[in-house]
């Protein structure tokens, strides 16, 4: 299958983006068809712009790619070199479960260090969505 892209959408370092990447997000999947992998895919992005919103301070970029018919690769850019890593909090605390999840639920993750930041990549396949 050939890899269908989406354009670039660019978002502002403010909480309120979060939302909007989510919205995005379930957008493009229902209108692939893709509605089993919303849920796992709205909350992974979530996490991985808060993060961005929160840690890097700047201007966040979100690109969604159907790379087959039951997946799609989720990319998040931002403009710190910092590399995300997981931390230890307390159970019920209100941060520190992002990393853990891509870990649970995604198909595979990864960070690429570019030349003006980096970005955080991970893929959600309909088998991986489904349980």
């Amino acid at each position: 299958m050939t890899t269908v892209g989406s354009p670039v959408l660019e978002l502002a370092p403010d909480p309120e983006s979060v939302r909007a990447a989510r919205r995005y997000v379930t957008d493009r999947l229902t209108c692939w068809g893709l509605e089993p992998l919303v849920d796992t895919a709205a909350l992974l992005v979530s996490e991985v712009v808060t993060n961005a919103v929160l840690h890097a301070r700047s201007a966040v970029r979100l690109a969604v790619t159907r790379s087959r018919d039951d997946a799609v690769t989720i990319a998040v850019s931002d403009l710190s070199r910092r590399l995300p890593r997981q931390r230890r909090y307390a159970e019920d605390a209100s941060t520190g479960r992002g990393m853990r999840l891509l870990n649970q639920l995604a198909e595979d993750w990864q960070v690429t260090v570019t030349s003006t930041g980096k970005t955080v990549s991970f893929t959600v396949m309909a088998a991986a969505a489904a349980g």
